[in-house]
């Protein structure tokens, strides 16, 4: 789930940051190009623990900008297969419910939420309920989940989660 990782970024920057803050400049430039953002290979870059180095700048002619490469250090957020993690549904319907983990967005079938729950679109908002056991699932319930599968585009991650199995029911 979080991981520290070796990475590195590409920086250009403009002249006029040129000076004696100049490392202070690429940091805040690091911090805010990075933080927040998603690798599809390394998964969400949650913060950047260190800079490990700030490589020597190249100065483009006719541009006048100058890149700079920089090794850092982060903590990233990579969910994967089999994983179990705790999240917060946000959204109900039909097909089935969407539950957030941080920037995680995972959504769970009706085929992957057990038998005994049914869908109630009558209830405001709509949830899943289970009659037997007196538990819902609504918009804001705290539910575990277990990651079924993930997709990795470019910038973005989704998965598929179950809450068929044992000790994977709201809590």
């Amino acid at each position: 789930m979080f991981f520290l990782k070796e990475l590195q970024h590409t920086i250009n920057l403009h002249p006029s940051n040129f000076g004696s803050k100049l490392r202070e400049q690429l940091e805040k430039r690091l911090y805010a190009e990075v933080e927040g953002s998603c690798s599809g290979r390394f998964g969400y870059i949650i913060s950047v623990v260190d800079v490990v180095n700030v490589g020597k700048g190249k100065v483009y002619p006719g541009q006048g900008v100058a890149q700079y490469n920089i090794s850092y250090r982060a903590i990233v957020f990579k969910p994967y297969k089999g994983e179990v993690v705790d999240a917060v549904i946000t959204t109900v319907n039909k097909m089935g419910f969407f539950a957030e983990v941080g920037p995680l967005t995972i959504f769970v079938s009706t085929h992957l939420i057990p038998d005994s729950f049914q869908f109630d679109p009558n209830g405001n908002p709509p949830c899943y309920i289970d009659t037997t056991l007196d538990q819902k699932l609504g918009k804001g319930s705290q539910v575990r989940i277990r990651i079924v599968g993930t997709r990795i585009d470019a910038t973005q991650i989704f998965a598929i989660g179950s809450i068929r199995e044992d000790y994977l029911l709201p809590s």
